[in-house]
């Protein structure tokens, strides 16, 4: 009779498998080696203390002793708040970076330029993600541009300290280093701006219905008329709200470009104001910069380069007419 080693846990003897007998564990001692050529069975008992019966694989059996002594494994301890924090920081860190440089950027207004619309101290939201899909600043719109070259010379630059440079470099804070103005585009690549008098301003001959926007007291023209000046392909011309306190495009007419600015040095448009709270709202373009009439010298454009190519196209039908009806003749006097 095939003797069985108990499992302890009260369940009847299983015989050995291929009629071999069952050794006890070495020595006596609960928990002993067993059998090498058993220990291999995962159907064979494997001592006291250890459970039993097929579908127990051997590397997940359970130590000797553990329910005896009542032990029980605990789970990792979640690392403390402390110890996560730089982690967080670093993350919010790439965040506000990738956002400055690739979606929006705050500015800080630093003059009354742009008053009543903008007062100094606002701070605004300037959409720098769609110029990487090519759009270009559109009459009306409020747009941040670095300095040209010679618009603020006059300017001094202060000297920011450790904060203020790290909280520049993410976007928390505007860039004392850079030198960026912000005024709304009156006229852009092809239009022809001018303003005399006391104004109206006009582009492409059309006047500007400026009351919504300009600053009350002012004249269009701002003391400071100008042109007809040509805006060149990929620039604009901009001016300020507050026509009198504002060194625009107006002021700086003897320099390259009349005046203008060219779009690759646009940042991007101001869309909203941010802070104060109570100064929340969306920096909308006018309704006078929709009047179709404005954009009539661009809807001369494709006319009259159809016009262009069509010439030639007419006189090198009548030549091949007219050598048509010359060549019978040739033909006649031989």
């Amino acid at each position: 009779m095939a003797v069985g080693a108990r499992s302890g846990t009260g369940e009847p003897e299983e015989p050995a498998g291929n009629g071999e007998s069952s050794q006890p564990a070495a020595s006596g001692v609960p928990g002993g080696p067993a059998d090498p050529a058993r220990a291999t069975d995962p159907g064979q008992p494997a001592g006291p203390g250890r459970p039993t019966g097929p579908g127990v694989p051997l590397d997940k059996e359970q130590p000797v002793g553990e329910e005896e002594s009542g032990s029980v494994k605990k789970g990792k301890k979640p690392r403390a708040f402390w110890k996560e924090l730089p982690i967080l920081i670093g993350i919010a860190l790439i965040l506000a970076l990738i956002i400055k440089t690739f979606l929006v950027q705050a500015f800080s207004i630093p003059s009354d330029s742009m008053q009543d619309t903008l007062q100094r101290g606002d701070r605004v939201l300037v959409d720098k993600l769609t110029p990487w899909f090519g759009s270009e600043p559109e009459r009306g719109e409020v747009v941040v541009f670095h300095d040209p070259g010679g618009w603020l010379n006059e300017v001094p630059t202060p000297e920011p300290n450790a904060i203020q440079q790290v909280l520049s470099f993410i976007g928390l804070m505007p860039s004392a280093e850079e030198k960026d103005l912000i005024k709304r585009v009156i006229a852009v690549g092809g239009d022809t701006v001018e303003c005399q008098g006391a104004g109206p301003v006009k582009v492409n001959g059309t006047a500007l219905k400026e009351d919504s926007y300009l600053y009350p007291g002012n004249t269009p023209c701002g003391d400071k008329p100008f042109g007809p000046i040509k805006v060149p392909e990929d620039s604009i011309w901009v001016m300020g709200d507050h026509r009198q306190d504002s060194l625009d495009s107006r002021y700086h007419t003897n320099l390259k470009g009349n005046g203008t600015v060219e779009v690759k040095q646009v940042v991007g448009r101001a869309f909203t104001v941010a802070w104060p709270i109570n100064r929340w709202s969306w920096l909308s373009v006018p309704d006078t910069f929709d009047q179709p009439a404005l954009n009539k010298a661009m809807a001369a454009t494709p006319a009259a380069l159809g016009l262009a190519g069509a010439v030639p196209i007419v006189l090198w039908r009548r030549r091949r007419r007219a050598a048509r009806v010359a060549r019978p003749v040739e033909q006649a006097s031989d």
